[in-house]
């Protein structure tokens, strides 16, 4: 019987997307452009999360959106009726974006005068966690209707994230969310994750998170 040759093609695409990662990020250092990859699962509030961060950011801080969709512009659309520049990627069925990916989506914003870009990752807890997409910080979305258990299946998602945002707290007494049990278990993941709880209905914590936004882009501008 003829040897099997047994191939890790998964090993070999992470491989190579960490490098063109690695790329990214150094580009980006070149024009002090801060890259944010923001993750979550479909419906949590990515898209009203941006609108609201452009509205805190506008008279600061220079923006542009990479959408991600599988195969609509609608976000896309939503974020350019802002003013503010906006791509569309559609990733033609692939749940994630990779650096390659990305790397488009930068060329086509021509980012030189941009301050930040906000990546709008696919609407996925599992993927988008394995590929690394250039960003120098990673955000997440866990909205209050999916669950305080959500670090137990996913772990890590919230292992590689800088910032949790918590949203629609609004809802909090109408749901069994307990979030005392969600914080200790997302920390004994990931200790230096930072937690915000927000509500992108009321604006309550956007301040917050706008202003954390505010003090890594200028950390970044110093950066040597």
């Amino acid at each position: 019987m003829a040897e099997v040759r047994l191939i890790e093609v998964k090993e070999e695409i992470l491989a190579d997307n960490i490098k063109v990662a690695a790329g990214v990020r150094e580009n980006l250092q070149k024009t002090k452009t801060m890259l944010v990859n923001l993750m979550s699962s479909p419906g949590s509030g990515k898209t009203s999360l941006i609108l609201q961060t452009i509205a805190g950011l506008k008279d600061s801080v220079k923006l542009g959106v990479i959408e991600a969709d599988i195969d609509s512009m609608v976000d896309a659309e939503k974020v350019a009726a802002k003013g503010i520049r906006a791509v569309q990627l559609k990733t033609g069925g692939f749940c994630h974006l990779d650096a390659t990916m990305v790397t488009q989506g930068i060329d086509a914003l021509s980012v030189g005068d941009l301050d930040l870009v906000i990546i709008e990752n696919v609407g996925n807890l599992v993927c988008p966690a394995e590929f690394d997409t250039g960003a120098h910080k990673n955000v997440m979305i866990l909205s209050v209707p999916e669950g305080d258990d959500k670090p137990l299946k996913y772990p890590l998602m919230f292992s590689i994230c800088d910032v949790l945002l918590v949203n629609k707290i609004d809802y909090l007494s109408l749901s069994d969310f307990d979030m005392e049990a969600m914080r200790k278990r997302v920390l004994a993941l990931n200790p230096k994750i930072e937690i915000i709880e927000v509500s992108c209905k009321t604006g309550a914590g956007i301040d917050q998170w706008v202003g954390w936004l505010k003090k890594e882009v200028a950390a970044f501008k110093n950066l040597k």
